[in-house]
Parts: C-alpha cells; structure tokens; sequence
C-alpha cells in the first residue's frame, strides 16, 4: 500500500463498524444502519464486545473474532478506546480508518495531548485516518453512507468537503431540494491526519467528479492545502466558503474543532492564487454549483441579457455593473439579425428586450443570434411572467438552443407558480436557474472570477535571470549581527542595506551621530534634506515626530538635529536615539507616495501587500495582497487591484509612473522573503515612484531566527522554483545535459517526450499500455510541489529547440522518511548515462530534503532498469505478492 493513498475511504471492499448497536441514539449504530440500508455491495461487519448480534447480523468482539479481511475501520468508540482499535486495526492490514468520537482537540490542553498519541498509533499501523470528530464519509456512486446523520444524496458529479457535520448533513438536505447530486461527501473533522490535501488529491483524479465545493474553519499544513488545491483547480473548479472571517467565529471555530484560522484578508489573496472561488456564504456553494457543474466555462467577461421585461433587465444590467462584468454593444451582424425577427421597437441594445408579448420562437431567435456572435462570451436569459408568456415552451426553446453550443446560458424564470414547470424542467435538464436577475448575474460572476483566478494558477514564477542577482549571502550576515545583539529591528541603515542586496534602489541614507555631521551629510547630498530619527528601538517614526521634511539650510540642519533628538528622548525615554539620519529630499514633480509590505501570517506565512503610502497608509484600506513567489503577471495584477493604480496614470502636465520599474520592486521583495526566512515583517513607505525611477525613501525590517528544524522554504506556502537544484553536464558524445526541476510550461514538451517512448517504454515505465499521458496525468507530472514531490527533466537543446531526453521523479510518502521514485529515458537516447545522470540528481536532492529511504517498482522484464539499479546501489527483491515485479531499495 502507498501511505499517501485514501483510496479505501471512497472504493472499500470490507467496512468494519467499532461500537455498532442496536441504540438508535449511538453514532456506531447511526453509521451501521446507514451502511446496511444503502446499496453497498462490499462486505459490512458490526464490531463491539458488547454484542454478539447487532440489526439481526453477527457482531464481532473485535478483529482476531472476526478473522476476515477489512479496508476500512469506521471507529465511533469512547475516545480513550480509540488508540487500542488501531493498533488492533494495524496487525490486520486495515489501510484507511474513520474516526467519529469526538473529545480530542477540541477539548484543550489534555484533548490535544490525546490526539497526538491518536496520530501517533495511526503512523506506527500505517493507517490514514479522517477525523476524529467528524461525520464520516458517503459516495453515493458505491452505495456507501458511512456517515453519521441519516441522508444518502442522489448521484451526481459535485464533491462537497466541509470541516462541520452539521454543515454536511444541512447541504445534503439542501442539495436535495435543488435536486443537485453528489459525487462525495466528506467531513474532516479535525483533520488530524487525511486533510484537505489529501482529499483533493483524490478527487482531481476522481471520474465522477467535476466540480468541489468546500467549506473550510482552518487550515492546519497550509504547504499541503495549497499544494492540492493549485493541483485540483488546473482540473476542476473549485468552490469555498471560508468560516471564521470575524472574531467571534474564529473563537468558535477553535473551541469547535481545534483548527487554526488565519486572516480572511489573506484567505482570499490564497484562493485567488490557487485558482479557484471564494464565496460568502453557504446558499452561494449551490449557485456556483449550479454553473461549475454544466462544465461550460466563460472565455471572457462579456455578458447579454435577454429579456421580455424592461426593469428585469434594468435591475441584471445594473448588478452585472457592480460585479465588473462587461455589457457589449452587440455587433452590426447580430442586430441585423434581431431587428429581422423582433419588433420595430425592440430595445436595439443590451440588455436585448424582445418586449413583453414575446412568444417562445421570439426567444429562440434570440438567443440563436446571440450564440452564434464571437463577440459575445455568456447570455443571461429572463422571463417575467406576463399575461402573453407561456414559460414552459420558451424554457423548452432555450434548452434546444443550448444543447448546439457549448456557451454558457444562465436562466431567471421569475414568479411563482405560472413558473414551477418550467423551473422544473431546467432543474431535469442541468440548466442553471435562478429566481432572480441578480442572483442570475451573481452566478455569472462565478465563471468570471474563475476565469480571472486560473490565470493566476497558471503562474509559475521562475528566477529573476535576467536581473543582477541578489546578494543572499551579504545580507543574510547583515541580519545575523543584528541578532546577535540582542536586536529584532534593524536600523533604517541595515534596512536600506538588505534592501540593496536584493537591487532594490533605496534613496541613499547618511548616519549622523551630532548637528555638525548632520550639517555635513547635508552638503553632501545636497539641499533639502530629510531628516530622521534613528533608534533600534522605534518601531514608527511618527511616535515621536521624528521626521522633518524640506530641511532648506545649514542652520536648518543643525537645529532640526537637536529639536528631533531631544523631542524623541522626551516623549520616549526608554528607547535607545543613534543620532539621525540624512537623506536627499524627492522632488514632490510627478511623484505618487506608495507602500510595500511584508507579513507573516499565522498559517499560510509571508504574504506581501502593495497599496497606496504615506502617513494614513493603515486609514486608506487600498492594498493588494499577494503570496510569494510573484512574477510579472501576478504584480501587475496587484498593482491594478488597487485605487492608486489610477493615481499612477498620465493626468495634466504628470506622465505615467513607471509600472515595470515598480513591478520588478515587488518582485524582488518577493525573492527577499523567500531566501530570507528570518524577515518576520517589513515595511517600505514611502515608495517614491515617478515616470523614470521607484525609489525606497524609508524602511523598516522585523526580524527573528528561523525553527532549526525548518527546511529552506518550509515557511511559504507556495514553494519557490528551485534554481538551485538546476546543473549542466557534458554526455560522452559532447553534448550538453540540463537537468532541472520541471515546471508547467513544460507540458507539451513532456507530453512529445511521453509520445515518443516506445511501446515497450511506455508500460515498463506506467506498468500499463498507455498511448500518452491524459490530461489530468500530465497537470500531475508537471504541476509539482517541490517540497513533497520533485520531478527532473533532462533536456537538450536540438536546433535551437529544447528536447527532453529523460525524467526522474520522487514523490513522498506519509511519516516524511520513504520516498517512492520513477525514472525513464527516450529510446533514442540511450548509453549515454542520462538515466544515472537523474538518478544521482533525484537521489541527492531527496537525500538534502531529509528522507532516509528511496523505493520503487521494476518489472521483472525491464532488466535494463534492473542493472541502472544495481549500478546505483539500490537492493533488488522479488515481491511476494507479484512475481512480475522487483521491489528495489536505498538507504539515502
């Protein structure tokens, strides 16, 4: 078994019930009822040594009396019986348990102390567990309610994840009600051990899913939620609503279930990045549903709305404009074409009001022409119910029209009871309809936001080559000294100085320790001047008055210098004044005042913002947020976020301010924050920016030492593209071998590669016949974590062209010692070592990651592979279980 695998928690052959009865009021008897009564065609078995018989079948003291072969513990023991359970599970092969007993976590100090041994005991059997304290799971296409409320959904192709099972059993009942179907349900719980990632990982792959909704409360491994939200996404939507966005909920949640909350601000910035939709509320999960799970997507933002009442489509036009959606005129052709079937005084226009006495061809011709206009992305389709309309022929109308184009159409049949049959025959048909126009251009914000959110999935930012690179090393000691005397924050001459190490222009700051070397720095800048208070001990200047601007003269200076010392000693005895410091004044001509910062946020850690600066930089609320790494797309799109976006434009007599200068500030912040994990917090403002260069004016930089046990990036929630690990070798034949971290962009070259293995390649590699990779097979390969996973390609360059010649990969495994490796290199080039080139690259960096053990799978017939192997090191076994393979192992 692969101990990333939560396979047997969807597709179980044998289920085994801990603490089954005959008590109606028992969560082990809810659980083993709900299995007996649904159409699971596994085997089934009450365990409990209080029984011998439980709903007229045998119940079992516990595994060794029963003797037979269980995949899945369903465990709703009293808490403290739970470890015993899996250690009994452990020594009879049980691969997946569900824990439903509540007492762990949630209940404090003596609770969370119980959980660690529950995970503890759950690793020492090599068993993945969901829960505790949750409501188990159902997958309505296997027949299996392993839950504990009372509900099995109706089949359908929407997963619902959510960290409350009262969340679960309430969206069930919903989603009933809106006769939408499920593919999954799970509820995690506290999430001890299987968590969102892995969930996610299972049901990216999973055929009957298309679309996922989750509710989240916390997020305990941020590294790994993210890693499977980003890889679930480039496949499917995905659809969360996030609890806990004020502060009384967050107290709930932790009382709830143990979880940690981090910012809302940040969540949204997080989701954003991942790709996927962030909605308000619960009612809003179904809506979005309801348009994700057609599986037609907008391929931009313009929207038509056609109606048969003028206000319906006044009150959509309006709501479309709140939500950033674009209303086209319509093209010269379509309205040709409208202005031959409608009347004379249709509206000409969008919204298209095809008047109130429109009749079910009236609306079948227009939404043909709409359809058919390249121009126009998604059509919106409205009908009041007037005395002329006959709803169910129009809703039979529109849906023969959609089922010739695959463009989104959303509907609002408004009204009531004139209305139910034909409401009634789109729920039947899967088309998404909604009572109300707004609620309508709701939903079609949905597709547009998850078309805004993939392009920035599909960033994956790469080293800055084409810059000077940073100097990690020098400014890395700079904080170093800081530390080492006893500082967190460094002075505004250290901070400029870490600031330079990574290229970003600082206006040039000038130490002065008395008024005569203020006077001098002064002259040697040149007037006016900026004069500020430097203490290490001030977090804002502002405390104290200590910055003095347009400083004109020498006896300016030296009076400024012991006016702002003797302020700041005054109003601030107990901190530490080094004098001030000096700087050039900026010229005040096209300048835009903005800001850059860093925080660590609890969970998902450094997160950058950029907004508007200045000394009211908290009251102005403009700021966009970011999660490192960023890249060009991602800071430009920051930048546009915001309100000061406008302020940076051409106006009157001021040209433009410089947006690449700007953008290539942010990021290098970004680089700084991922080689220097020990910058706990930073803050540039001002920023001076105008149409020829971005200067940091002032900065102040928070530091602490990092967790020794904490890997490189191992405090980002994204991890960096690894440069580090790319190197280049000669092969015997002269030519030269790059091997490095795969990335996205590498797709099509990985699929050309996979496409011209040969046959017998191809299935010694995949120990299947596969032609090439699928889609979601090549998302996988190439969308990578570089933390738990890693995945090097060798290329070549051919005319000028990048070829690959061979791919190694590691993915981990559960317990962080083992990981499980695969290699293959292109028939064509072979005997040159480019298989023992990866193997020794892949061995090394897994070794650098912290893992002991390196694995893997031969078939018998590969011998090619088996000597590699044995060259290499690797010990060769036969499997006992499939005499075709080999089982080859290295100790790292």
């Amino acid at each position: 078994m692969h101990l990333s695998d939560v396979d047997q928690l969807f597709t179980p052959s044998a289920v085994a019930v801990f603490g089954a009865s005959d008590n109606a009021d028992s969560v082990g008897g809810q659980v083993y009822r709900n299995i007996l009564a649904g159409t699971f065609k596994g085997q089934t078995y009450a365990v409990n040594p209080k029984y011998t018989e439980v709903a007229g079948h045998p119940c079992y003291k516990d595994l060794s009396a029963l003797d037979k072969h269980v995949d899945l513990a369903l465990i709703a023991a009293p808490a403290n019986q739970v470890v015993g359970i899996l250690d009994q599970c452990g020594g009879y092969g049980v691969q997946v348990a569900v824990v439903y007993s509540a007492g762990f976590g949630e209940r404090g100090d003596v609770g969370a102390a119980m959980q660690d041994r529950l995970v503890e005991a759950a690793r020492r059997n090599r068993i993945r567990l969901l829960g505790p304290n949750c409501h188990g799971v159902i997958r309505p296409q296997h027949g299996l309610n392993a839950s504990a409320g009372h509900d099995m959904p109706r089949r359908g192709n929407v997963a619902l994840v959510a960290q409350s099972g009262a969340i679960c059993s309430a969206m069930i009942d919903w989603s009933e009600r809106r006769q939408l179907g499920l593919s999954a349900v799970v509820s995690m719980g506290a999430a001890a051990d299987v968590d969102f990632g892995d969930i996610l990982d299972f049901l990216a792959l999973d055929s009957h899913t298309q679309c996922i909704l989750l509710y989240v409360e916390g997020i305990r491994n941020a590294r790994r939620f993210m890693s499977g939200l980003r890889a679930v996404a480039r496949l499917k939507p995905v659809v969360v609503v996030k609890a806990g966005r004020h502060a009384a909920g967050t107290r709930a949640i932790r009382s709830h279930t143990g979880a940690f909350v981090g910012s809302e601000e940040v969540f949204r910035a997080v989701t954003e990045r991942a790709g996927v939709v962030q909605v308000a509320h619960l009612e809003e999960l179904f809506d979005a549903a309801q348009v994700f799970g057609t599986g037609r997507r907008l391929n931009g933002e313009r929207i038509v709305i056609i109606t048969n009442g003028g206000g319906p489509g006044v009150l959509a036009a309006d709501r479309a404009q709140d939500l950033g959606l674009s209303l086209p005129l319509l093209s010269e052709a379509t309205r040709q074409v409208l202005a031959q079937a409608l009347p004379s005084y249709w509206s000409n226009g969008n919204p298209v009001d095809i008047i109130g006495d429109a009749s079910p061809e009236r609306y079948r011709v227009a939404l043909d022409a709409c359809l058919a206009d390249p121009e126009i992305d998604g059509i919106l389709v409205i009908f009041a119910p007037l005395g002329f309309g006959e709803p169910t022929l129009t809703a039979e109308q529109v849906i023969e029209a959609m089922k010739k184009n695959k463009k989104p159409v959303i509907v609002s049949w408004m009204g009531g009871n004139r209305v139910a049959e034909a409401q009634a025959l789109f729920a039947e048909y899967h088309v998404p309809h909604f009572e109300s126009p707004e609620t309508a251009i709701k939903a079609f914000s949905f597709l547009a936001r998850h078309l805004r959110n993939q392009r920035l999935l599909m960033q994956s930012p790469g080293p800055l080559s084409h810059q000077e690179p940073p100097d990690v090393e020098g400014a890395r000691l700079i904080i170093e000294g800081v530390m080492s005397e006893g500082r967190k924050l460094l002075g505004i001459i250290e901070a400029k100085a870490i600031l330079a190490a990574f290229r970003i222009p600082t206006m040039h700051a000038v130490r002065a320790n008395s008024p005569n070397e203020a006077l001098m720095a002064a002259e040697a800048l040149g007037f006016p001047v900026v004069v500020k208070i430097n203490s290490p001990d001030l977090e804002n200047k502002s405390d104290v008055d200590g910055v003095v601007l347009n400083v004109a003269d020498a006896q300016s200076v030296r009076r400024t210098y012991t006016e702002i010392v003797e302020r700041a000693k005054r109003l601030r005895p107990d901190i530490r004044v080094d004098g001030v410091t000096v700087e050039r004044m900026v010229s005040k001509h096209a300048a835009r005042e903005l800001a850059v910062g860093v925080k660590r946020d609890s969970i998902f850690g450094p997160v950058i913002s950029f907004g508007a600066g200045g000394t009211e930089v908290d009251l102005q609320e403009d700021r966009a947020l970011g999660l490192p790494p960023l890249n060009s797309f991602i800071t430009h799109t920051m930048i546009e976020h915001t309100r000061v976006a406008r302020m940076m434009e051409a106006r009157q007599q001021i040209p433009s301010m410089n947006k690449v200068a700007l953008a290539e500030i942010l990021q290098r912040v970004s680089e700084m924050v991922c080689e220097l994990p020990e910058i706990l917090s930073m803050e540039i403002n001002p920023l001076i920016g105008n149409d020829k260069e971005v200067l940091a004016v002032d900065a102040r930089i928070c530091v602490n030492y990092r967790p020794p046990q904490q890997t490189t990036y191992g405090h980002m929630a994204i991890h960096p593209y690894p440069v580090s690990l790319m190197e280049r070798v000669q092969l015997p034949d002269g030519k030269d071998l790059v091997i490095r971290p795969i990335r996205p962009e590498d797709a099509d070259m990985t699929q050309e590669f996979v496409r011209g293995l040969s046959e017998q390649t191809k299935y010694f590699r995949f120990m299947q016949a596969i032609k090439e990779l699928t889609p979601e097979m090549l998302v996988r390969f190439t969308h990578i974590d570089y933390d738990r996973e890693m995945a090097l390609i060798g290329v070549i360059d051919r005319d000028g062209q990048d070829e690959a010649v061979g791919i190694s990969r590691y993915n981990s495994r559960p317990g962080g010692e083992a990981c499980e490796f695969a290699v293959v290199v292109s028939d064509t080039w072979r005997n040159l070592g480019i298989g023992a080139r990866l193997m020794r690259s892949l061995m090394a960096n897994a070794r650098r990651r912290g893992f002991r053990v390196m694995e893997g799978e031969v078939l018998t017939a590969n011998t090619r592979m088996l000597a590699l192997m044995k060259s290499l090191g690797f010990r060769i076994d036969a499997d006992l279980e499939d005499p075709a393979v080999k089982l080859v192992t290295k100790v790292l």
